[in-house]
């Protein structure tokens, strides 16, 4: 349905139905009222990116996600989403799915809708990743902020974990507890990311002087692939000391593996980066390197929102501290 649609409804002019709806001051009562009821009679819905193209003033926001069913994800749209709401935005989420192509097509289709500005998890953090859209992004100036992962490019403001450090104070937990064997369940091999919290770890131990035995199995930051790793690794008769996961899901599919092979949690020390969700309710506890992941929605809306006031504004960079949550 068109104001065209209601205009020959109501035997009326298309100014005449499109004051009524868009400046109903400006039109008497009567008539006013006759437009709106012939409107929801015939089930009108005002077209708001039409109304954008008019205006030129979008109040839409782009959200690019490698994976909605991660639980960081999760709790970092719900802040981004409230920030929005109040300073009157709306988020458009797009789930790659850990897709190079959906991204793509993903960042085509923001930029269709003219959007105020984009916030952008990509699919892959790896030095060398450097997707078609990139020169895209550069050409339209548009306001874009990065989050958790991040190209590896001086352009655009992002918000990053402090990687190293979540990696850093797990192994000091993992000196404390005397333990020298560990398997690493982790992201890609060439995600910096993976790289980073690798590192801390390694540190923690050099640091002391302890010697660590370590195994690393890559995977893709979903809990499938981990629960894969870990099966594959009990199949060959090894039992870690410690087995850590480099994010929820990945700790998540390393206890399901142990579980499933009849594997008490007394005979495998098992600690992963951020927390688990509602593990709590079950009384399991998996020490943890805890980042606030609402403050990461929350930055990364305040440096877009910022870009968005001000074009001209100096890209920034804001780090979210890990904490031991034991």
């Amino acid at each position: 349905m068109t104001i065209t649609d209601i205009a020959k409804h109501v035997g009326m002019t298309n100014m005449t139905v499109s004051r009524a709806l868009n400046k109903p001051d400006k039109v008497k009562p009567k008539t006013r009222e006759k437009i709106l009821a012939a409107a929801r009679e015939l089930g009108y819905v005002p077209n708001a990116f039409a109304s954008h193209l008019r205006s030129r003033k979008n109040r839409l926001i782009g959200l690019v996600t490698a994976s909605v069913d991660n639980p960081f994800y999760s709790e970092v749209i719900k802040a981004i989403s409230r920030a929005a709401k109040e300073h009157d935005y709306t988020i458009m989420l797009i789930d790659t799915d850990g897709s190079p192509e959906l991204e793509e097509v993903a960042i085509e289709t923001l930029l269709s809708y003219q959007v105020a500005g984009i916030i952008l998890s990509p699919v892959s953090d790896a030095a060398g990743y450097r997707p078609a859209y990139l020169d895209r992004l550069r050409a339209t100036q548009l306001p874009v902020v990065m989050l958790d992962r991040t190209l590896n490019v001086p352009d655009f403001s992002r918000v990053v974990l402090d990687n190293h450090r979540a990696g850093r104070l797990l192994g000091e937990l993992l000196v404390k507890e005397d333990i020298r064997q560990v398997l690493v369940l982790t992201g890609p091999r060439e995600s910096r990311i993976t790289q980073h919290r690798l590192a801390g770890l390694k540190e923690a131990y050099d640091a002391v002087g302890v010697p660590l035995t370590l195994e690393q199995r890559p995977g893709d930051y979903t809990l499938q692939p981990a629960y894969r790793e870990m099966a594959d690794y009990l199949r060959q008769d090894m039992l870690p000391e410690a087995v850590f996961g480099f994010n929820q899901l990945i700790t998540l599919g390393a206890m399901r593996a142990l579980h499933d092979a009849h594997i008490g949690r007394a005979d495998v020390f098992v600690v992963g980066v951020d927390r688990l969700p509602y593990a709590d309710i079950f009384d399991v506890s998996v020490p943890c390197a805890g980042h606030d992941t609402y403050r990461a929605g929350h930055e990364a809306f305040r440096l877009l929102f910022e870009q968005i006031k001000d074009p001209t504004a100096a890209g920034r960079e804001v780090v979210i501290s890990a904490t031991l949550i034991h």
